[in-house]
């Protein structure tokens, strides 16, 4: 994704979200523009499927506009809605179907293996790309393990211990360590990014 598309998700105005869940055919469309790619994404890289991706977002954006699922201000900004929504309708189908993401295996170091999905197809994301392989493999290869397994399985923290066979504690610990250390790896890169 490119510093445009992430921007101009990050920007929605909480006024277009109430708007477009009323019929405002302006505020709607403005809202599609802004989160469309980051949302297709994000269901992407979970379902490992462009179609099966489509029709999660088509239809997220039909119940944004039948008021099915409304946009509540106190509860954080429209991207952030946009992305949970997303991401539980795009588990749930993952689950409902009984089919495991399809994600592709990259090495760096010929020994350890980082599963990541096939999203980054054009050579504009080749950056973020590597950027996010390397903070992957960087991660311990449990805090990896724990992370892949909540996001792209959408497995909850106990689930992952039962499924590791490791105490809830340490599986909670990585989780939260591993995603700061992503958060940091990811936020220098954009850091860099907009001042470049």
């Amino acid at each position: 994704m490119n510093t445009a598309t992430q921007y101009a998700a990050s920007t929605i105005d909480p006024k277009v979200a109430i708007r477009a869940g009323k019929e405002d055919n302006e505020a709607f469309t403005q809202l599609y523009d802004q989160s469309s790619t980051t949302l297709f994404s994000l269901a992407l890289r979970i379902l490992g499927s462009r179609e099966e991706a489509a029709d999660v977002l088509q239809e997220l954006y039909v119940d944004v506009w039948k008021r099915t699922v409304r946009y509540d201000v106190g509860r954080g900004t429209p991207i952030a809605w946009l992305i949970t929504l997303t991401r539980s309708r795009a588990i749930d189908r993952l689950r409902a179907s009984g089919s495991q993401p399809r994600r592709q295996t990259l090495s760096t170091n010929g020994t350890e293996q980082v599963a990541i999905p096939e999203q980054f197809e054009g050579p504009a994301d080749h950056a973020l790309r590597t950027v996010i392989t390397k903070a992957l493999e960087d991660l311990p290869k449990t805090h990896r393990q724990a992370i892949e397994l909540a996001y792209y399985e959408g497995l909850l923290p106990a689930e992952i211990a039962m499924k590791l066979e490791q105490p809830l504690d340490a599986v909670i610990t990585r989780l939260k360590l591993g995603l700061s250390n992503l958060h940091e790896s990811l936020q220098t890169y954009w850091e860099q990014d907009l001042s470049a």
